[in-house]
């Protein structure tokens, strides 16, 4: 593995673009820095200087990325001054937590103060709520790689957690009281009564939400952490789940006697590198393989499946609604990274494997920290890879405990610039942008072929089961289009309605012109589109939930040589939980 840890620079590039629609707002400059090495480590704040040459000649894919918030702006000059239906943050005095009640009651062994048990999500109430203000002279923070912490950083950070948990279990700041926070907002325990809607409940997951949330989260996380170590520069280290050389849990998380240990991890990956499209079982494959597919998923989800804001982020959710679709990233590798570290000994795949407790283990912090990152690097793309400005969305809020046992309320709006809130990304190689995946062979006139042996989506009585694997011919609203029509609008594949039980690990994948039945293409092959992905949560005491998948088709099947088809061939492949799975439809749309 040794040859695919670093990558050399790229040449230096600086670019400013703007791109307009209901969604953007001006988008980032773009400026390359020197790669780390594998053996560096960090003790220091980093010295950052900001180049802002505007150079409209570049591509995407050849840019490098890593400057994270520091380069961004954002024009809120646009931004309506009032919102239709932003979703308004909890009344946490109305918390509640019978919608737990369908998991198993399971103890939490760790030895920490505030122990809950699986179905207690509500942190403490406060009478008083604060509206954020940003620091004043606030320190600047670097997050630095976890594979690259030096000792003393590992010391600094074991410090920070062992405090935490050291703190009475009625104090807001204490470890597991903190693990409450996104167990309630995302299994069902608050609602949408401060919006007028007391019977919806509020999820973070599955939407457009789903980035802001967990920024918020992991900020005042963060502070809590560095004030019981009377150290402001402190900040949270990224799991480099996405390079080859941080594809394994970093060695200090695996002491038992660290307070960054966690029992209730699979005990069969603890040494080994992570799968980032990890379906419930390990497949058979060598590490080399698992670094190829883990890159090509990184290209699929960050280039090909993030081609504008909703695709990225997620689908709107407003006040009155529910979430119904994830962005690319939430889907893979953010999930199955979850259920690759849950325990399976575990009644629910805790801690890790499962929404209501993934909180109680460090490594989720560092899991976020690099999801994270990726809204941080996605904004570096240019062209429509800019933040969404829809008032529902930018004036939605949130509330968390700071340092000083506060509550405080959040906005969206406030949380697009990291650089604006003090912290920024250590520079590290990301070799996934040379990553795109390769054909396993020319598919052009596969449907053609198949005409008459495989359903067109026209001829299918929707909805369907998805309990083996299902083949469809998906016609083409338009084929052959022009360089600057593909520029302009994005071949998209819908998978929509699709109902799933939301208690279980559900996960299927997406193929395009792949023939094989024996041996599907794996992700570092242009033939897979992606994968649908959720973890269990419990929401309002119902099991089934309802989402859709979106996905890329401009650039697959110019690389399958199958621009001119009519149709293309759509495989789904049931992986983990798909026996209760219906869809309500497919089809291809430009965007």
């Amino acid at each position: 593995m040794a040859s695919f840890a670093t990558l050399a620079p790229l040449a230096p590039q600086t670019t400013t673009k703007t791109f307009t629609s209901s969604f953007t707002t001006t988008s980032p400059t773009i400026s390359s820095w020197p790669l780390f090495s594998k053996k560096c480590s960090l003790n220091n704040s980093l010295k950052h200087k900001v180049s802002c040459n505007a150079d409209n000649s570049f591509d995407r894919r050849n840019v490098l990325l890593g400057l994270g918030g520091l380069a961004g702006a954002v024009n809120l000059s646009s931004i309506p001054s009032s919102a239709a239906a932003p979703i308004a943050a909890p009344d946490i005095s109305k918390c509640g937590t019978k919608s737990l009640s369908g998991f198993k009651q399971v103890e939490d062994t760790a030895t920490v103060k505030g122990t809950p048990t699986g179905g207690d999500c509500c942190p403490p109430d406060s009478s008083q709520i604060l509206d954020f203000q940003f620091p004043k002279n606030q320190a600047f923070k670097i997050r630095p790689a976890a594979h690259l912490l030096s000792p003393k950083y590992i010391a600094k950070f074991n410090l920070a957690i062992k405090r935490m948990k050291e703190l009475p279990e009625d104090d807001p700041r204490n470890f597991l009281q903190q693990a409450r926070i996104h167990c309630a907002y995302c299994n069902g325990a608050y609602t949408q009564s401060s919006s007028g809607f007391p019977d919806i409940e509020i999820q973070i997951h599955n939407s457009w939400l789903f980035f802001p949330f967990h920024r918020w989260y992991l900020y005042f996380y963060e502070r809590i952490l560095g004030s019981l170590i009377n150290d402001p520069t402190f900040a949270l280290p990224f799991w480099n789940w996405d390079t080859p050389a941080g594809m394994t849990i970093p060695k200090y998380f695996k002491d038992p006697k660290s307070a960054l240990y966690d029992p209730k991890r699979n005990p069969y990956h603890l040494n080994a590198v992570v799968d980032l499209g990890f379906d419930g079982k390990d497949k058979d494959t060598t590490d080399i393989e698992k670094v190829k597919n883990n890159l090509g998923i990184m290209y699929r989800y960050m280039v090909t499946n993030a081609t504008d804001p909703e695709g990225f982020f997620g689908k709107p959710y407003r006040a009155g609604s529910s979430s119904a679709g994830s962005g690319s990233i939430e889907q893979n590798p953010h999930v199955p990274v979850h259920r690759w570290v849950g325990d399976p000994r575990e009644a629910n795949g805790e801690n890790l494997g499962n929404f209501y407790s993934a909180g109680r283990d460090t490594l989720f912090y560092c899991h976020h920290s690099n999801v994270d990152r990726m809204w941080s690097l996605w904004k570096m793309m240019g062209g429509k890879h800019v933040d969404i400005n829809d008032p529902d969305y930018l004036n939605t809020s949130f509330v968390f405990y700071d340092e000083n046992k506060n509550l405080v309320r959040v906005y969206v709006k406030d949380s697009l610039l990291t650089k604006k809130l003090g912290y920024d990304y250590q520079r590290v190689d990301v070799p996934w942008l040379k990553s795109k995946p390769v054909p396993r062979a020319p598919r052009s006139g596969i449907a053609r072929k198949l005409a008459g042996t495989v359903k067109q989506t026209n001829d299918v009585s929707f909805p369907v089961k998805l309990d083996k694997i299902m083949k469809v011919l998906v016609p083409r609203p338009k084929k052959s289009r022009s360089k600057k029509e593909k520029e302009d609008r994005e071949e998209l594949l819908i998978i929509d309605g699709i109902t799933y039980d939301s208690e279980k690990y559900v996960k299927f994948d997406v193929y395009v012109n792949d023939e094989d039945d024996k041996e599907a293409s794996s992700p570092d092959q242009s033939e897979f589109v992606g994968s649908f992905a959720q973890l269990p949560h419990k929401h309002k005491g119902k099991m089934e939930s309802k989402a859709s998948f979106r996905a890329g088709l401009t650039e697959l099947l110019e690389d399958l040589e199958a621009d001119d088809d009519d149709n293309v061939l759509l495989t789904l492949v049931p992986k983990s939980g798909c026996e209760d799975i219906t869809l309500e439809n497919i089809f291809i749309v430009f965007a």
